[in-house]
């Protein structure tokens, strides 16, 4: 009976031992190289911990003498002002509109304030304070994520699992969006509503918005008087319907009642119903339809403004934000400080090695 047994090889059992010590090998180093990184970010830690008390006084000093620079060139610095407009754009005007800001700043950049003044129609007294134009887009996150939501429902639903948001605001174009807040900063307080007034002119005098326009307005209104004449026919069955169900109650007895019940469970609708919600459709697309000729009939519009005479702007950017200029100067210092001190820590380390040379 024992001869009959399964033997077992012993190169297999040699096989599966060698098997298990290499996986044990290979989690031991990779726990091994989790510990040397994180021991080296504690270190790292460590060591700027130390190097900030070190010179902890110094970054004070740093940071007093940033926030009185800052106060002492508002005091003394000439005033930004700022005049900005918001415009929806109704067409796809943003590459344009992006495009006519870029040139009007080479325009300053070159002091070519003779041409300026005829693309803007201002006095070149007014247009060389002027120190730049901006443009930026007015867009929320959650605006972001409903576009990305609509932009999914124009795909095919196996295209639209591939899609990330994160590659969607990659692929996005500031220009793309319907509100732009277009901005003019300049050195003296003027109106600067001629100017805003001529840059949106110049995007409707575009030839092919201008004819993308006629013929949406064409379309629009063919489709406004094709649901006006539904609605017409769709009252006069209406009449000739109650007109026959009149009669039919007449010509039937008292216990009977003249008013017809479609389908079966659930969904029996009366006739009446039918025409009366078709009449609803009808109504509910002709306000849509009205509402777009409206849209239509501006390709680019203003919103709102802040144009007669301009605001005080002596705000800093940095990484995106707008913080105030005490702030700036000295986060600007504290910056080259921690620099220019660590770049003297690493010196003194290299020379621990100067003599090993």
């Amino acid at each position: 009976m024992s001869k009959d047994l399964p033997q077992s090889n012993p190169s297999e059992e040699v096989d599966l031992g060698q098997l298990f010590k290499l996986i044990g090998n290979m989690f031991e180093r990779l726990f091994k190289f989790i510990g040397s990184v994180f021991n080296k970010l504690f270190l790292a830690f460590v060591w700027c911990v130390f190097f900030l008390k070190k010179h902890f006084v110094k970054f004070v000093i740093a940071g007093v003498v940033g926030i009185a620079l800052g106060i002492l060139l508002e005091k003394t610095s000439e005033p930004v002002y700022k005049s900005y407009i918001t415009v929806k754009q109704n067409y796809p005007t943003g590459e344009n509109l992006y495009n006519a800001i870029s040139y009007y700043n080479d325009l300053i950049a070159q002091k070519d304030i003779s041409t300026l003044e005829n693309v803007l129609g201002m006095q070149q007294h007014e247009l060389s304070s002027i120190i730049e134009f901006e443009i930026e887009s007015i867009i929320s996150e959650n605006q972001k994520l409903k576009e990305y939501n609509n932009y999914l429902k124009t795909l095919d639903s196996t295209v639209a699992t591939t899609v990330e948001y994160e590659s969607f605001l990659k692929n996005d174009r500031d220009y793309n969006h319907q509100y732009q807040q277009i901005t003019i900063k300049a050195k003296q307080r003027n109106s600067f509503k001629p100017a805003f007034s001529r840059i949106i002119d110049n995007i409707k005098e575009n030839e092919y918005f201008k004819n993308e326009q006629e013929k949406d307005l064409k379309e629009l209104s063919n489709k406004v008087d094709y649901i006006k004449e539904a609605l017409i026919k769709s009252e006069s069955l209406q009449n000739t319907y109650k007109r026959v169900l009149e009669k039919t109650i007449n010509n039937k007895t008292g216990s009977e009642i003249g008013i017809t019940f479609e389908g079966a469970n659930d969904k029996e609708k009366t006739r009446e119903y039918d025409l009366y919600k078709n009449d609803l459709e009808l109504r509910q697309e002709l306000v849509e339809f009205e509402r777009d000729i409206n849209d239509k009939e501006h390709i680019i519009e203003i919103t709102s403004s802040k144009q007669d005479s301009g605001s005080i702007d002596n705000r800093k950017e940095i990484f995106g934000k707008s913080i105030s200029s005490k702030i700036y100067y000295a986060f600007i210092l504290l910056v080259l400080t921690f620099l220019i001190l660590s770049g003297l820590e690493f010196i003194k380390f290299l020379e621990r090695f100067k003599d090993k040379i």
